[in-house]
C-alpha cells in the first residue's frame, strides 16, 4: 500500500491537534516494532482512528464503513490514510481478504469490533469478524482501550482540554480451531477478545464485556 504525501500531511495535523489535549499512552511496548499486529480497540469517537494511527507508533490501517466512500472525494481521502471500506453488520469477504492481505505484509490493521461509536460509552456486543481474522491470520492480537475521545464533539473541547487515555495491553493470541467453528465457539471466542479489551477500559466503560 503507498502512502500519499496527505497521510503525512495529516498525521503532522493530528500531532498539532494533540497540543491542544491532553493525553497519555499507556505501555506503548506492548506494541511490536514490527511483523503483523491487529489492533482491537473500543470505540468512542470519529476522532478514534485518527489519533490511534499516530499514538501507535505505527503506519496503521483500518476498517471504515462503506458509507464513507460514497463520495470520491472523501473516499481518495480516507483510502490515503491507510483505510478501506467495510459493509457493517455483514460478513464482508472483501473486507475479509484485504484485511488478511494486510496482516501478511506485515502491516499493522485497527478494528473496531463494535463496528460504531459507542453512542453510551460503554462497550457493545462486537461483531464477530475479527475473530476470523485473528483466526485466519494468526497474528498477534494487541487489545487497546481508548476513553476520553467521546468528549471531543463540537468546540466546546477547546475550552476544556480533555484528558485522552490510551491503554495499550499485552499481546495475544486465539487457540487453534480444529474444522469449522460454531456459532457458539465464534461468540465464546469473540467474547474473550473483548474482554481483554474491557480490562482495560475503567469499569463505566465496560459495558457489555463488564465482569
Amino acid at each position: 500500500m503507498s502512502w500519499p504525501w496527505f497521510y503525512y500531511v495529516c498525521r503532522a495535523a493530528v500531532r498539532a491537534f494533540l497540543l491542544f489535549i491532553r493525553y497519555e499512552v499507556k505501555e506503548i511496548e506492548n506494541i511490536p516494532p514490527q511483523g503483523p499486529v491487529l489492533v482491537v480497540a473500543n470505540h468512542l469517537s470519529l476522532a478514534d482512528p485518527p489519533l490511534l494511527g499516530t499514538l501507535l507508533g505505527r503506519k496503521a490501517v483500518f476498517m471504515a464503513k462503506k458509507e464513507l466512500f460514497r463520495f470520491r472525494a472523501i473516499g481518495y481521502l480516507v483510502s490515503g490514510l491507510g483505510a478501506f471500506p467495510v459493509h457493517r453488520g455483514q460478513l464482508d469477504r472483501k473486507a475479509l481478504r484485504k484485511s488478511l492481505q494486510a496482516l501478511e505484509q506485515g502491516r499493522t490493521l485497527v478494528v473496531f469490533p463494535e463496528g460504531m461509536r459507542s453512542r453510551s460509552g460503554q462497550l457493545q456486543c462486537a461483531f464477530p469478524g475479527v475473530t476470523l481474522i485473528a483466526l485466519r491470520s494468526g497474528a498477534p492480537i494487541v487489545p487497546v482501550g481508548i476513553w476520553g475521545t467521546e468528549e471531543l464533539e463540537g468546540i466546546r473541547w477547546l475550552f476544556k482540554r480533555p484528558r485522552i487515555m490510551v491503554n495499550i495491553g499485552k499481546p495475544f493470541t486465539l487457540p487453534s480451531v480444529d474444522g469449522k467453528l460454531t456459532k457458539e465457539e465464534l461468540t465464546k471466542l469473540t467474547n474473550s477478545i473483548m474482554w481483554h479489551v474491557a480490562d482495560l477500559l475503567p469499569l463505566e466503560y465496560q459495558g457489555y464485556y463488564r465482569r
